[in-house]
């Protein structure tokens, strides 16, 4: 009796400091989400220093990842909303909204009285009722160093028509979260899993919660059937009949041991799918086994959904983690993903009819260039020779004569090929870099890709480019905005603020000067030492000629550890910026 009690008295009294650490950690994390809170509210009372719609023709946004991009339902226009900024020592945050005409590739800024505080990581939908709404839920605040995160679990709705934003109130509602999915579904919209964090804990998430458009009422739903882990950044499409969705792959982690957390990247697939009518309508998980050519393993993808019901996955990041660091492997390519067949296929692009005419003309005319003689020996017969080897080791030999057309029909396929081939390099020389966290849409069934990072060592490399590629033709990339190098952030400075005052207060103002003057002469003596490009020369042709400089510098920075994959993508990526820094 005397051991079972004191076994229970020790069980009690772990127990009590459990609850004791957890209400500590419980303290601490409501006082820094009332500093949060703070913050945000100083933010939003300079946005209520608006007091009416104002637009302004602008240059395309910032740069930035986590933001929401959409298609106007009624319009060709684009919208952008909020995202994230980080330059290497404060985080940015936006509650930004821009329009982009798709037809005039121009930008307008709105500035709108009463949006919603900044954030990124939400999610957005647009519905065509009422002139157009754009509906945003969630997503994150976090304090300018980085550590401190705020999740929200308002609802608001952008009235694509007036202008005006709205915010809904109505109980119910899922709790804080970012990273998670929101789409429409009929008259509903449907948010699945995310996750909150804060500076000592955080909790990933898999409940499915309905908003339904008709009455303005939350619902959470309880699936039959065993469904998704936790997750957060996963891939959700709405089935083309509009009674389910797909699921598909995401991220997560959890703590392996004591101040250590394991990142899990998921690549399964689930169908939520709705059955009866909407007062007694059930929902049901159903694991899915897709055909095909799966991607690669990787989070951070982007995700869109294109003609035909089908969901499209480009870029991402795949990384590799130990406990001592984190490297990653960024990914440009594209993924199609039928719905209708449960079938995943990669994207290939078939180059530019255009170009393709262009360079037959260019076969044809190097063809009239030949001489009679040899244009008279051409038109005779032509004998082809060929040996096969028996399943005994016999050798036989055949002859076959081809009259003249039939030859001219088989060389004039093989440059048909050729041609083919040529277009379909040319194509793939002009697409968008590996990346994370861009924004895609798709409007008139074309893709249009924006902005994103990636990372090299330790350095962040944020996006404000803009890509489009027609998926009917699916022939080539086209760059509306292209990537800016003197907005582009790269983290590891020389030196950082603190130690340039304490050298600008030892020195004086005039030896500041002095450094900024022989720091710009090194920048601009070491573009000099870039292997220069040459007149006409194409991206391709200047990455292949420069490769081995590129890699060099690649690895310098990288280090030596670095894996030659990861290296030699590092350098094209350096080489495709100087290049187009020269155009």
């Amino acid at each position: 009796m005397g051991k079972k009690g004191k076994k229970e008295k020790k069980v009690k009294g772990a127990e009590k400091t459990a609850a004791k650490m957890e209400k500590k950690v419980s303290k601490r994390s409501k006082r820094e989400e009332e500093d949060l809170e703070a913050l945000i509210a100083e933010f939003q009372s300079l946005d209520a220093k608006k007091t009416q719609v104002v637009e302004t023709a602008c240059a395309p946004p910032s740069p930035r990842l986590n933001a929401s991009l959409c298609a106007h339902p009624e319009k060709d226009e684009l919208i952008l909303f909020g995202g994230e900024f980080f330059n290497g020592k404060k985080t940015f945050l936006y509650n930004e909204l821009y329009f982009c005409n798709i037809k005039k590739n121009s930008w307008v800024k709105a500035d709108v009285p009463n949006p919603p505080p900044r954030r990124c990581a939400q999610q957005a939908v647009v519905v065509p009722q009422g002139g157009g709404q754009m509906w945003v839920f969630g997503g994150e605040f976090a304090s300018p160093d980085g550590e401190q995160f705020y999740h929200y679990k308002d609802l608001w709705v952008l009235h694509l028509g007036t202008r005006t934003w709205e915010q809904i109130k109505a109980p119910g509602a899922p709790s804080g979260r970012s990273g998670h999915r929101m789409v429409l579904s009929k008259r509903q919209l449907l948010v699945f899993g995310g996750f909150h964090e804060s500076t000592r804990d955080y909790i990933y998430y898999n409940d499915v919660h309905a908003f339904n458009l008709d009455t303005f009422t939350w619902s959470r739903l309880q699936p039959t059937g065993t469904g998704p882990c936790p997750r957060s950044a996963c891939q959700m499409t709405p089935t083309p009949d509009g009674n389910g969705v797909i699921i598909y792959g995401g991220y997560s982690k959890a703590r392996a041991k004591k101040d250590v957390d394991k990142g899990t990247i998921h690549s399964d697939m689930f169908l939520l799918r709705r059955e009866g009518k909407e007062e007694q309508e059930k929902w049901t998980w159903t694991r899915v086994n897709p055909s095909g050519v799966k991607p690669p393993p990787r989070s951070g993808f982007s995700l869109a959904v294109g003609p035909g019901g089908r969901a499209l996955l480009f870029g991402g990041v795949c990384d590799e983690e130990d406990e001592e660091s984190l490297e990653g492997d960024f990914f440009n390519d594209l993924y199609f993903y039928d719905i209708n067949k449960n079938r995943w296929f990669p994207a290939q692009l078939k180059g530019n009819k255009s170009e393709k005419k262009k360079r037959r003309r260019g076969k044809k005319t190097e063809q009239m260039n030949e001489t009679e003689a040899e244009k008279e020996e051409a038109q005779g017969p032509t004998e082809i020779i060929k040996e096969i080897v028996a399943e005994d080791g016999t050798v036989m030999t055949i002859k076959e004569v081809i009259p003249a057309t039939q030859a001219e029909e088989d060389s004039e396929d093989e440059e048909d090929e050729e041609v083919e081939e040529e277009a379909a390099a040319a194509a793939l020389s002009v697409e968008p870099c590996p990346r994370s966290n861009a924004m895609a849409t798709v409007k008139h069934g074309k893709l249009f890709l924006y902005g994103g990072m990636f990372e090299v060592g330790d350095r962040q490399f944020t996006l404000s480019d803009l890509y489009s590629l027609d998926l009917h033709k699916m022939e080539q990339w086209d760059v509306l905005v292209e990537m800016d190098p003197k907005t582009q952030e790269w983290l590891e400075e020389s030196e950082s603020d603190d130690e340039k005052e304490e050298e600008g207060a030892k020195g004086g103002d005039d030896e500041e000067d002095d450094e900024d003057e022989e720091e710009s002469d090194e920048e601009s003596e070491e573009d000099a030492d870039h292997p220069p490009v040459k007149a006409g020369e194409a991206l391709a042709d200047y990455q292949a000629r420069t490769e081995k400089y590129w890699m060099g510098l690649a690895r310098a920075n990288m280090g030596p550890d670095a894996k030659e994959k990861k290296v030699q993508k590092v350098g094209h990526a350096m080489a495709k910026v100087f290049f187009e820094d020269q155009e």
